[in-house]
């Protein structure tokens, strides 16, 4: 009896310190990711594109904004392939096309004290979180070339089902997201406007691992999230500019407490189910062109977050037309 007392009462000053589990929602995906053009889809070919990032924070924000004090430092480095197919087929005046994406992640996390199942306070992972599929795209342009727009029916995050219950820098998870997408272009003269938004459905997650040494299951809230840039030509193969994104949690999570968790612990993951996460950035970047291979390298800084990480992403992207 001692000792279930001891270890409900060191859960709640852990809780206390952290106040929150991480970010609540899906988190899938990697806002900012993309910018210059946006909207603008390629002539009919086979295309692939390489994204590299690195996105470093060194504090985690609660409800308030404020810092959480049990946080110290998060890293995430990323790789992905991203396969494009745009058909001749035409449906409902635009290109019909496909796309593929793998991405390759390694995440490392740090607290100031012992968090999770294992009580440790550095933890990492690296592998393939998901693969990312949309059967259905559509391509259209408008105004002479000065508007185009992209849609997506649905891009499916396909998991992988590697996901570590007692890992909090687990990479792999065991549920779905479903997320629509639509991003346009306009192009007045030498500037250049977009957007690229979403809204995330996704399906219960199995052991959600968390701070407070419990792992219950889990239903992410919905999100709706858009990255968005303007950019100057200064030239046929080079423009600036400046991108960045707006994140938000729509919809509250859900936790499905298991029998035999502490009562402190239930109390906390009841107010973690509200705490939606919210987030948004903005920084420069160039972007470049050279016969069939694109360019473009941005840097982003998180100007708020709540009940999330705040840092800074670095993005490089590569596209080769076959």
């Amino acid at each position: 009896m001692k000792r279930g007392f001891y270890v409900a009462f060191v859960l709640l000053i852990v809780a206390l310190l952290a106040r929150s589990s991480f970010a609540g929602g899906s988190g899938v995906y990697p806002n900012g990711a993309e910018a210059f053009l946006v909207g603008v889809a390629p002539p009919p070919g086979f295309y692939f594109e390489n994204y590299l990032s690195n996105y470093h924070a060194d504090s985690m924000k609660d409800n308030s904004r404020n810092n959480i004090g049990a946080f110290d430092k998060l890293n995430v480095d990323a790789e992905v392939m991203r396969f494009i197919w745009i058909s001749k087929h035409r449906i409902l005046g635009g290109n019909y096309g496909q796309h593929l994406f793998i991405p390759l992640l390694h995440v490392s996390v740090d607290f100031n004290v012992p968090v999770g199942k294992e009580r440790k306070k550095n933890f990492s992972d690296s592998g393939v979180p998901y693969i990312i599929y949309s059967p259905f795209i559509l391509a259209h342009h408008f105004l002479g070339g000065k508007l185009h727009t992209v849609v997506s029916l649905v891009d499916i995050y396909i998991p992988t089902y590697g996901q570590d219950d007692n890992n909090l820098a687990n990479v792999s998870h065991n549920y779905w997201t479903f997320e629509p997408v639509f991003a346009a272009t306009y192009l007045p003269g030498n500037w250049e406007f977009s957007i690229k938004m979403m809204y995330d459905f996704s399906t219960k997650q199995k052991n959600s691992p968390t701070i407070y040494g419990v792992n219950p299951d889990r239903k992410p809230g919905q999100e709706f999230h858009f990255d968005y840039s303007i950019s100057y030509g200064l030239s046929k193969h080079l423009r600036a500019g400046i991108s960045g994104f707006y994140y938000r949690q729509t919809t509250n999570d859900k936790y499905y407490i298991k029998n035999g968790t502490p009562a402190p612990v239930k109390t906390l993951l009841k107010t973690d189910e509200s705490n939606k996460s919210e987030e948004y950035a903005v920084g420069p970047g160039i972007w470049y062109n050279y016969k069939n291979m694109f360019f473009s390298l941005r840097e982003q800084f998180d100007l708020s977050a709540k009940n999330h990480t705040k840092g800074n992403t670095t993005w490089l992207k590569f596209i080769y037309a076959f």
